[in-house]
């Protein structure tokens, strides 16, 4: 297989996997460019950030006012309505233990990552990352708005050591819990990136939000324990390569 054939293999590997994220994630279609109005009222009905609501202040509406008779009292004024969609929150734990160098696994998933940033971005979506390597899970961004200095951590991640991955679950999970507390209206989503090599497990942290465990584990022989991972995160499962 020569060069550019290769290229072109793991571009379309890259974007596959992208796009299986992005489905388990609901992360919604790219705009055109210059649409990024977002005419409809959110889902919510409550809360600092949610469905479309009149307004106690602010613009008249003079045209529903009327409609109610002529106003006599200020409750008898209507207010333009206020349009508010929930705030997103993309989780990610990315594995990046030294069994991830296998195969090109981990360089894919950089790949996936940098798509999903490109439109957390242009969706105005926060972010989480961590990674699961070394000794102990590292945090990366916490609830932030993509930035440059992400995408730069994310072109010089490398694989080495551990997988500490069931400690990096057990933080993303306490976090999200705190976190639910001050924006109980958000929408949360957990992407997980793993070969699943971990010697052995107990009973893993649940995540409450809807979540998906990306499978990068390549080569001939393979354990195939990223499978049994999701059912037990009870997470959406996919490979990396789509199979």
């Amino acid at each position: 297989m020569g060069r550019n054939a290769r290229t072109a293999s793991g571009h379309g590997r890259a974007t596959g996997s992208a796009e299986l994220a992005k489905k388990a994630l609901g992360i919604r279609p790219r705009s055109a460019e210059g649409a990024d109005a977002k005419p409809e009222a959110g889902p919510l009905s409550h809360g600092k950030q949610g469905a479309s609501r009149p307004a106690g202040r602010g613009a008249v509406d003079w045209v529903a006012t009327l409609l109610r008779g002529r106003p006599r009292e200020r409750k008898d004024l209507a207010f333009k309505t206020r349009q508010r969609t929930a705030q997103e929150l993309w989780m990610v734990v990315v594995d990046a233990s030294a069994s991830t160098r296998r195969h090109q696994a981990l360089g894919d998933a950089k790949g996936l990552l940098a798509q999903l940033f490109e439109d957390a971005y242009r969706q105005r979506a926060r972010v989480a990352v961590m990674t699961a390597s070394g000794n102990a899970p590292e945090w990366h961004v916490s609830g932030s708005k993509v930035s440059t200095a992400l995408n730069d951590w994310l072109a010089t991640l490398g694989a080495g050591g551990g997988t500490p991955l069931l400690q990096a679950l057990e933080e993303m999970a306490g976090w999200l819990s705190v976190r639910r507390q001050r924006f109980p209206d958000e929408q949360q989503r957990l992407l997980v990136l793993t070969d699943g090599r971990l010697k052995a497990w107990g009973i893993l942290p649940q995540v409450e939000c809807p979540s998906v465990l990306i499978d990068i584990e390549r080569g001939p022989i393979r354990l195939g324990r990223a499978r049994q991972l999701a059912a037990e995160l009870n997470a959406d499962y996919r490979h990396i390569d789509g199979a």
